[in-house]
């Protein structure tokens, strides 16, 4: 069940041709994201099941450089978990997740997974773990135009963005990941990089009139939210962010939330995993 890209030069094409009649788009977001710099294959250890010649169930793990409580771990991320359609209910899933979790508890204490069905993955061990939302009131009047947008077609700004993947800090010290760069440019290959050039800090945020969402901040040094404030030429009264802002030297009020990421998205634990209890949301950027 497992396999190799290294070792089949082919299977690529072919599981993507298999995983876009799952999700649909899949395929374009690994491609966009291999223009960056960064392979689903060089990451991606995949796990299939066929019948009659033909791929019916796949299972992908990906090793996480995570910072959990401020100290690193390698985390193993179960990813991309499809059966076709035509060969549901059969057992498929089901020996996959065994061969998966067999395989994967020699190499990681922990494991994680994304999904919007959590009682698929239970039987297997793995808990929902709550996250949160941090939200801020300020009166940010506005300042200069700070930021630009990076354009993933310029080799100067794809080269902008693989240093700072290469070179950041954790977005916090509670939860974040270091030295991460597919799962980054899988995610957020297709929405706008906001570069502020002075600070040499991309953001990955969202403005809807006066209020911002700020999803993550890759940069060796994290500044303050204050500086990314200043740097917004129009007025801001809210902000609210989508990881534990311990780096972002504000005080904020934490609710529980569920992201929205295309889809509801659980997030999944098997094994120990020190930050459960505390506030903290898994950002965006690095959900595999």
């Amino acid at each position: 069940m497992k396999r190799s890209f290294s070792d089949e030069p082919g299977l690529s094409e072919v599981l993507f041709d298999f995983l876009e009649t799952v999700f649909p788009g899949l395929p374009k977001a690994a491609k966009r994201a291999r223009v960056l710099g960064a392979t689903w294959e060089s990451v991606s250890i995949p796990f299939i099941l066929s019948k009659d010649g033909r791929i019916v169930s796949h299972v992908g793990v990906i090793e996480l450089s995570m910072v959990l409580l401020g100290q690193t771990a390698l985390v193993g991320a179960v990813h991309a978990v499809a059966t076709h359609p035509g060969y549901r209910r059969r057992g498929y899933y089901r020996r996959l997740m065994e061969e998966v979790i067999e395989d994967c508890s020699a190499r990681y204490e922990t494991l994680i997974l994304l999904t919007g069905n959590p009682e698929y993955y239970e039987p297997f061990g793995f808990r929902v773990v709550q996250e949160h939302c941090f939200t801020v009131e300020c009166r940010s009047p506005g300042g200069a135009d700070g930021l630009r947008l990076l354009d993933t077609r310029n080799a100067g700004d794809v080269a902008i963005l693989n240093r700072l993947l290469e070179t950041r800090e954790p977005v916090s010290q509670v939860v974040g990941v270091v030295r991460e760069k597919a799962v980054f440019c899988f995610n957020e290959g297709g929405r706008p990089l906001h570069y502020a050039e002075d600070l040499d800090v991309i953001y990955c945020l969202e403005l809807e009139g006066a209020r911002l969402k700020l999803y993550d901040a890759v940069a060796p040094n994290v500044p303050p939210l204050q500086e990314l404030l200043k740097r917004i030429p129009q007025p801001v009264e809210e902000v609210t962010v989508f990881f534990a802002p311990d780096r972002l030297d504000i005080d904020t009020e934490s609710t529980p939330y569920l992201l929205d990421h295309d889809g509801p998205s659980y997030l999944m634990v098997r094994g120990p995993f020190p930050p459960e209890g505390r506030a903290f949301t898994l950002p965006r950027p690095a959900r595999p």
